[in-house]
């Protein structure tokens, strides 16, 4: 079964960044010299007349096109089928580790980000795009405002209909899209998406990595680099003068985080009874994540090496933890209190909550078809991210635009015969399914039923 949508993988180090992300620059469109046809031609003018530039043209499946060009200085792709219905999909992509040059797929149909949604919507008749964002790490904001700047331009080529898509962060960007500008999209679809909001993930991350520093200290599973959990571990970027390549630097130091998890759990597996299996019970339930090696690994190399861009793109910690008590299983009252007194305090940044809540904590308040798809268990944004929307869309009075569906976790094999959950690890049927569920919602105005997603 194939799971393409941002699903973890240990060659990147449990999946991408917050996800798996964005696709890589060596990705190409075909290189056979494409000539468009009349009602192409008339297209690519009306793109051009909209502002897009430096296009360049590829041949698409079954005789459509494929023009990747920039709008604004922003680089886009838009994939429109030889018969477009006038519908449009537009994809909100995924985080990629601070450092790494934003991008998009120059070929969003053979190597398609949303496993499998954009081809099949393609091959459904509807043009497909992805606009990239200003920078790496956290981009909810670029991504909606470059995602509204592609959805004009669409608009401008005639499109009559267009609905947007992401995981994991895309799902952030997709909230913002759908509250933020309501008569935008016809309706959405988030996958694994970073619903509720971005706070509640970054109180997670944080505590998880401040609770591990705490259990781990003085041991052979501590983290490497900087302890201070409001900072960056250690750095994305390679220091001058190191030869190493951007993004195997990045992965080296994603590694250089996993690598005390992994052993950690080696340890735990071995001694159910141990120390270290009472640690990974402990943070486990501190992070509210499960206590399984993946699902500790990409949520601490998230905070170890996101934070600081989380920082300096939100003004500040949009969390903190001042007064807040922890309490640990399996430990006396006498050790929690030995906890509580040695986790790292912080304080929250006014202008970063004022950050966080624009870009973006739901209010529940859209107005079109929402179908999010959430694993029950996934390694890096909780479920809980599910069920909290939908809290806050019931207490919002708006629950005949959300359907929400759970789908059972899948799993991946880890180095030391170990294996981990995966984040966002759909089926290509899952997100097919979750597609043509808004879609015909949209098309038909009738809710999808429970087994619509499955």
């Amino acid at each position: 079964m194939k799971r393409l949508f941002f699903v973890v993988g240990f060659a990147l180090a449990c999946a991408g960044p917050l996800p798996v992300a964005q696709a890589s620059a060596s990705q190409s469109a075909t290189a056979v010299h494409f000539v468009p046809d009349p009602v192409q031609a008339a297209l690519l003018s009306k793109a051009r007349n909209a502002g897009a530039t430096d296009l360049e043209i590829a041949t698409g499946p079954d005789g459509g096109m494929i023009a990747n060009g920039r709008l604004a200085g922003r680089a886009f792709v838009l994939a429109i089928p030889a018969r477009w219905n006038g519908e449009a999909v537009l994809f909100g992509q995924g985080y990629a580790t601070p450092g790494s040059t934003p991008t998009v797929p120059t070929d969003p149909i053979a190597k398609d980000p949303g496993g499998g949604t954009l081809g099949h919507a393609y091959r459904e008749g509807l043009a497909v795009g992805i606009a990239a964002f200003d920078k790496s790490g956290m981009a909810t904001e670029s991504g909606a405002k470059n995602t509204l700047r592609l959805h004009d331009l669409v608009a401008q080529l005639g499109a009559r209909r267009q609905y947007v898509v992401g995981g994991s962060m895309g799902g952030s960007i997709v909230m913002s899209l759908i509250e933020l500008y309501p008569d935008a999209f016809a309706g959405a679809v988030s996958m694994c998406g970073v619903t509720e909001g971005w706070r509640p993930l970054i109180e997670q991350l944080s505590d998880m990595r401040a609770a591990y520093n705490v259990l781990t200290d003085g041991t052979a599973y501590a983290l490497p680099g900087a302890r201070d959990v409001t900072r960056s571990a250690l750095p994305t970027v390679p220091p001058a003068g190191d030869p190493t390549p951007g993004d195997a630097f990045r992965e080296q130091q994603k590694m250089k985080i996993l690598m005390p998890v992994f052993a950690l759990f080696t340890a735990a597996k071995a001694n159910p009874g141990g120390k270290e299996a009472r640690i990974v019970r402990q943070v486990a339930a501190i992070g509210g994540f499960a206590p399984d090696p993946a699902a500790f690994g990409a949520p601490l190399y998230s905070a170890a090496l996101g934070m600081d861009d989380i920082a300096a793109t939100m003004g500040g910690q949009p969390v903190g933890n001042i007064g807040k008590s922890y309490a640990p299983p399996d430990m006396s009252a006498e050790e929690a209190a030995d906890f509580n007194r040695r986790i790292q305090r912080f304080a929250a940044d006014p202008k970063a909550v004022v950050y966080a809540e624009q870009w973006h904590e739901a209010t529940g308040k859209f107005r079109v078809p929402l179908v999010t798809v959430h694993q029950t268990l996934d390694a890096l944004v909780p479920f809980s991210q599910s069920e909290g929307l939908g809290r806050i869309v019931r207490n919002a009075g708006n629950g005949a635009h959300l359907a929400q569906y759970e789908v059972p976790p899948t799993r991946f094999a880890l180095p030391g015969g170990m294996d981990g959950y995966t984040h966002c690890g759909f089926s290509a049927a899952q997100n097919v399914a979750a597609f043509e569920a808004m879609r015909s919602w949209v098309r038909a105005g009738k809710k999808p039923g429970p087994e619509a997603v499955k």
